[in-house]
């Protein structure tokens, strides 16, 4: 299936990654619950102090006690960090630079071929590479009693600042053909790989097609296009009752690590990009790094926002903080908070989908912009400008989705697709919104409700 969408916005922005790869050392490595949505009553199996492999479980959730979240690294526990009312935030784990596994035996390929779902299922659970399987509706951890009708799998990322999966994945073909392989025997219908229409064929995904239950689709357009839960909508949509799993590439590689090497392997390479950073760059490290270590001597000014993951949906971290456990970037761009006189009317440099507010952006598309973390004003009543639906190549509409969920109309959300959305699918939508609205945090608030109800 080929599909070219129209609306969108590319968000193109000075600093990307260039192509070279650098290894860095990061001392300390984390595991944050809070990156798990549906994460809910925590169950805490190591103290400070003690002694870790990778692959080693740190912690699971007492509302689905078959899931696991393992230690990425080998090394010791120095570091249980709780919040408010004793709320876990993160296990921090210091590297011992030896990185001994957990075993969970290896097989070759034509013995992982022959398990059978349930022997695969628990693989995967019991060595913690699960939480890389993402339910849709909802984009909460995948259940592992239920059986989805289709996995998605978008094949690349239009995201500002975006990595290039060709760099990221490089080598990684035979872990990507085994994690799909695996991952037909979960569910009754098929796999589904996502690519741009526009470009070639990743060749770490070149071969997916003779994977039987696996199909290609190519999709073209501008962001939010490399979203998975566009991609769903258009190719095969979720209707009440319906139950889809999602992953991204990274995952898939880990599940076919885990049955070749028969072990918890987090090692990963992410981008560091943006206007701050010197020499953006691609970086092998493993999940949850230290920022700092990733940083240390390439940033060309001090004070700046880390974003885990993209601009318009990562997470602030501190310097001395860790990346995400989804993300495959971290961005550093400028704090906004040197405000301008008159700034709405600062016409030559603003990057803006609206031509009265960026005059000249719209006559130079691929021009790169720096921008930072400034609102451009405050909040204020819902403007109903129709630029939501603009950018937004999906058959709702999302400005009487979000006044829904803040009126609390249960009958009124499902009728306009809360099942289809997650917050990262309208993160363009808040870019664009000339109210200032918290649109993710509104979708994320109208998810809850629905799981609550």
């Amino acid at each position: 299936m080929s599909i070219n969408l129209k609306k969108g916005f590319d968000i193109n922005l000075v600093g990307k990654a260039e192509s070279n790869v650098v290894e860095v050392a990061s001392k300390t490595f984390s595991i944050k619950p809070p990156n798990f949505v549906s994460f809910i009553k925590p169950k805490v199996l190591v103290k400070v102090g003690d002694s870790v492999k990778a692959g080693t479980t740190l912690y699971f959730d007492k509302s689905l006690p078959e899931v696991k979240y393992s230690s990425p690294v080998s090394g010791e526990v120095v570091e249980v960090k709780r919040g408010e009312k004793r709320k876990l935030l993160e296990i921090i784990v210091k590297t011992d630079g030896q990185n001994s596994y957990e075993d969970f035996g290896s097989r070759s390929v034509s013995e992982a071929a022959k398990l059978s779902a349930e022997e695969a299922k628990q693989l995967i659970l019991d060595s913690g590479v699960w939480p890389n399987i993402i339910q849709r509706p909802y984009a909460v951890i995948a259940k592992p009693t239920d059986t989805p009708k289709a996995i998605f799998i978008s094949g690349f990322d239009t995201n500002p600042l975006a990595p290039d999966y060709d760099v990221i994945f490089k080598g990684e073909e035979q872990n990507f053909q085994l994690g799909l392989e695996v991952l037909t025997k979960l569910t009754s219908g098929s796999v589904h790989l996502t690519l741009d229409g526009k470009s070639e064929i990743l060749k770490v995904f070149s071969e997916a097609d003779k994977v039987q239950k696996v199909q290609i689709n190519k999709v073209s357009g501008p962001h939010p296009a490399g979203n998975v839960g566009v991609q769903i909508h258009h190719i095969d949509p979720i209707n009440k009752g319906d139950i889809v799993w999602t992953l991204n590439p990274y995952g898939v590689i880990q599940i076919g690590r885990l049955f070749l090497q028969g072990r918890y392997d987090a090692s990963r390479t992410i981008a560091v990009a943006g206007s701050s950073v010197s020499n953006p760059q691609y970086v092998k490290t493993y999940t949850g790094a230290n920022i700092g270590d990733l940083t240390k001597g390439n940033l060309s000014e001090d004070h700046v926002r880390y974003i885990s993951g993209s601009v318009l949906s990562g997470e602030k971290v501190e310097a001395d903080g860790h990346m995400g456990y989804y993300d495959n970037a971290l961005s550093v761009i400028p704090e906004g908070d040197n405000y301008k006189f008159f700034g709405s009317f600062d016409f030559n440099s603003r990057l803006s989908l609206q031509r009265a507010i960026g005059l000249f952006s719209f006559l130079s598309p691929k021009k790169e912009y720096v921008v930072d973390t400034n609102l451009n004003g405050e909040h204020r009543a819902f403007v109903q400008s129709g630029m939501l639906e603009k950018v937004l190549p999906m058959d709702i509409y999302p400005t009487y989705l979000l006044k829904a969920i803040i009126a609390k109309d249960f009958d009124e959300m499902e009728a306009l697709g809360i099942y289809e959305v997650a917050e990262e699918d309208l993160a363009l939508c808040e870019f664009v919104d000339v109210s200032k609205n918290d649109v993710q945090g509104i979708i994320r608030e109208g998810i809850d409700l629905m799981l609550n109800s």
